[in-house]
């Protein structure tokens, strides 16, 4: 609700954040300068050490969740004026890139926009929360309480983090997840779910060339597997499924006696998900000599569009409104750790964070006047929650 005194608090949010553009840009620089690929768990944790300070220095009280394969995860829990569920605000601090990537692909402002490595997804959207809570400080303490969980095995499937990011919001009244905004600054009120498939075919080798008539290759059958898989998309459903490596065989003049291929599939709905698995159980060999294996499940739900979410997103159209601000709504292919938090029924809104291009590309990179704005729109929705 908009009143006269919630627009003049939303200009004051706005006009902190505007003064702060050089420090968060500062911040930004820092953490994108620590490279923190997701398979490198010493640089990781170097990151991740480096944020419990930052946020201690905000108040935060500090818990890592210790992890052997992948960095430790990090959560900050901040008091509010009241003893209320609290707001998660939920990202990752890995990133898809190998370590020396910042060698080639260096941290730079060029055109009013900033270029980095993990710029884009997602480590503008951790300076938003930090600076957003600077901001909330400076006008008292925010209403409800604030977690913050940052994992760092998001870009690899979020393994080991999706039992802690599910524990955690079950606790909490809302989720605001920090992911890049899509487009122009859209937010993000659904999300397909996303899941993986193998398909493994064991034939029958022979010599190609003196007993061909004995063999029965893995590869064509996998190849009519793949048709008949591929068969499975409804895009009418939002439903895709998309074959996207294969391997079989050993020589050319060998009838290959294996062969497999990866699946990837995404769903809109959970019954959706529910449709594939029957039919992917339901697959039978062309070849009666051949034996189809098929493993794999559907690992991150669906982002549905809920009633819940909807009104987080009516919530920040009008703050962002009341800054002269137009913000929209959109729905992706791609998946986050919002997918689970939204699959408990708990609302959450995602693509609060930085607006840009590029995630996991070359050219990946934030627009630097958009970066303050999105903070005081963070700090405004966290507030009226």
């Amino acid at each position: 609700m908009m009143t006269e005194t919630a627009h003049e608090t939303s200009h004051r949010l706005l006009e902190f954040c505007r003064r702060e553009q050089q420090a968060m840009l500062a911040m930004l620089r820092r953490l994108v300068e620590m490279e923190s690929p997701s398979d490198s768990k010493r640089e990781v944790d170097v990151v991740g050490e480096c944020l419990a300070q930052e946020f201690q220095r905000l108040g935060g009280q500090v818990k890592f969740h210790p992890q052997t394969k992948y960095g430790n995860h990090l959560q900050v829990e901040f008091s509010g004026a009241s003893s209320g569920k609290p707001v998660l605000l939920l990202g990752h601090f890995d990133t898809v890139w190998s370590l020396g990537t910042l060698a080639g692909m260096p941290f730079r402002v060029e055109g009013g926009k900033v270029f980095g490595p993990g710029v884009y997804d997602m480590k503008a959207g951790i300076v938003m929360m930090m600076f957003a809570l600077q901001a909330l400080r400076g006008l008292g303490t925010p209403r409800r309480p604030v977690t913050i969980f940052l994992d760092t095995d998001e870009e690899v499937g979020s393994e080991s983090s999706r039992p802690i990011t599910e524990s955690i919001a079950r606790g909490c009244e809302a989720v605001l997840v920090l992911e890049p905004s899509q487009g122009p600054g859209y937010l993000k009120t659904s999300r397909k779910g996303v899941g993986d498939y193998t398909l493994r075919v064991h034939g029958v080798a022979s010599h190609a060339g003196v007993d061909f008539e004995k063999g029965h290759s893995a590869i064509v059958e996998l190849a009519r597997q793949i048709l008949e898989v591929t068969a499975f998309t409804d895009l009418s459903q939002g439903t895709t499924v998309n074959p996207g490596v294969m391997q079989g065989g050993t020589r050319t003049n060998v009838v290959a006696a294996e062969a497999w291929a990866e699946v990837d599939i995404r769903v809109s709905r959970m019954s959706e998900a529910g449709v594939l698995e029957r039919k992917f159980a339901g697959l039978h060999p062309h070849d009666p000599q051949c034996r189809i294996e098929v493993t794999g499940e559907l690992n991150r739900p669906p982002m549905e569009r809920t009633e819940g979410t909807v009104r987080l997103f009516q919530a920040a159209q009008k703050i962002a409104g009341g800054m002269n601000i137009e913000l929209g709504e959109s729905s992706t292919g791609g998946g986050s750790d919002g997918n689970f938090t939204s699959a408990l029924g708990i609302p959450t809104l995602d693509g609060l964070g930085a607006v840009g291009e590029g995630a996991h590309a070359a050219n990946e990179s934030i627009v630097l006047e958009h970066l303050p704005q999105r903070t005081a729109i963070l700090a405004g929705l966290i507030a009226s929650i």
